[in-house]
């Protein structure tokens, strides 16, 4: 018997932080929300910080997630970019740890690869395969379709280990 569980994904950025909520039910996935945090480029750091914070917490508040999923960061060459890219990321795995959802990360190509069936592919491919997977899907942008399938990786992971779990009888 299989429960639903929804599920948060949460693609984080200074600027711009993506989420995409979808819920699952054994191997269905159906979208229900997603959209993008901003934050004032204008404001001091800690304030944008605050309002990518206040902008995911209204979410989890709103839509009550299970379990969350972010992307891990990639290091560029602006190391100043990287951190605080790094601190933006800080931000979207502490709200949903603070809500009590459990936490998952994964790597940018792990996340193209559970969507598309490859490690490396275009922001077209995954646009295009979301549509596929959940054709009643709604993003405005690269930040929210990266979002969902940060969530839809997380499910297609979640459920194999449940099923290993299940195999060895826990």
């Amino acid at each position: 018997m299989s429960t639903l569980i929804r599920i948060i994904g949460i693609d984080p950025g200074l600027r711009r932080t993506g989420w995409g909520i979808i819920d699952t039910l054994g191997n269905s996935l159906k979208f229900v929300a997603s959209g993008t945090v901003l934050s004032d480029d204008k404001a001091d750091l800690a304030s944008r910080l605050c309002q990518i914070h206040d902008g995911l917490a209204d979410i989890i508040h709103t839509h009550k997630p299970d379990e969350a999923a972010v992307e891990q960061t990639f290091v560029n060459k602006d190391a100043v970019a990287t951190l605080k890219l790094g601190q933006a990321r800080g931000i979207a795995m502490l709200v949903p740890a603070r809500a009590g959802l459990p936490v998952a990360e994964y790597a940018p190509n792990a996340v193209k690869k559970a969507v598309i069936g490859v490690g490396h592919g275009e922001k077209q491919q995954i646009h295009m395969m979301l549509k596929v997977l959940m054709p009643k899907a709604v993003f405005s942008g690269n930040d929210a379709a990266d979002a969902l399938a940060i969530a839809i990786c997380h499910a297609h992971h979640m459920g194999g280990a449940r099923a290993r779990l299940k195999a060895m009888g826990l």
